[in-house]
C-alpha cells in the first residue's frame, strides 16, 4: 500500500496518506474538543549560537525525531515540527476519551526522553504546555491548494503560551486539561497573565522530579 501511496500519513499511523492528501487539496474541518501539547526548546537562540549552525540542526532534528515517536505512541496527530517547538494534537478519535492523561503521559515520557530526570541535565531543554479546549481542527490555506493540516482557535493560543511560559523540566497544564487520576493534590499551582488574555490562565506545574 506505500508504494500505491496509501500508506499511513506523517500525522499519524491511524490515518492514511490518501485521506491527508484528500484533505489538503480541500478547505475544511470541523471543531471539536480535544487537548494540545505543546514543546518549546527553551534559550534556543543562545544555544544556536553556541553550538554553530551544523550541529544545532542535528540537535533540533533528534529532538524532532523522539518528539514525533512519543506523541505518535500516545496517539496524537503530529501537528507541526517547526523551528524549535513540536505539536501534538490529541483527538478523541484517536486518543480515546482519555485524550487529557494521553497528553500528560506524553509531556513525561518526552522529558524523560531528553534526559531531565538525569543528574547532568538534559541534552536539549524543553517547556511543556498542556491545554484542552474546543477548536477547529482542519486543513487551511486558500481554496484548491490547501497547505496543511492544523489547528486553529483560542484553545491552541493558550496551549501555546503555556510552553513558551514553561522553564526547562516544567509541564504546566491548564485546569481544563487536568486528567481524571492526576494526583494534583501536592502541584504546585499558578495564575498566569497570558499575552492576549484579558483573564489569568490557572495552571498545575508538573516537573519531571513530581
Amino acid at each position: 500500500m506505500r508504494m500505491l501511496g496509501k500508506g499511513p500519513s506523517r500525522l499519524t499511523p491511524q490515518l492514511c496518506r490518501q485521506c491527508q492528501d484528500f484533505a489538503n487539496e480541500y478547505l475544511g474541518g470541523t471543531e471539536i474538543e480535544l487537548t494540545m501539547l505543546f514543546a518549546d526548546v527553551r534559550g534556543s537562540t543562545p544555544l544556536a549560537e553556541k553550538m554553530g549552525p551544523s550541529n544545532y540542526s542535528q540537535l533540533i532534528s533528534r529532538f524532532f525525531a523522539i518528539a514525533s515517536e512519543v506523541l505518535i505512541r500516545h496517539q496524537a496527530m503530529v501537528d507541526k515540527l517547526v523551528g524549535d517547538q513540536a505539536t501534538g494534537l490529541f483527538v478523541p478519535g484517536f486518543a480515546g476519551s482519555h485524550h487529557r492523561r494521553q497528553a500528560v503521559d506524553a509531556a513525561q515520557e518526552l522529558l524523560r526522553a531528553t534526559g531531565h530526570a538525569e543528574p547532568g541535565g538534559p541534552w536539549i531543554p524543553l517547556g511543556i504546555g498542556i491545554h484542552t479546549g474546543v477548536a477547529f481542527v482542519g486543513s487551511v490555506g486558500s481554496q484548491g491548494t490547501a497547505t496543511d493540516i492544523t489547528v486553529l482557535g483560542d484553545p491552541a493560543n493558550i496551549a501555546a503560551r503555556l510552553s513558551s511560559t514553561a522553564a526547562s523540566g516544567e509541564i504546566l497544564i491548564s485546569r481544563e486539561a487536568v486528567a481524571p487520576g492526576l494526583d494534583i493534590d501536592h502541584l504546585e499551582t499558578r495564575e498566569l497573565e497570558l499575552k492576549g488574555k484579558s483573564q489569568p490562565v490557572g495552571v498545575y506545574v508538573l516537573k519531571q522530579y513530581s
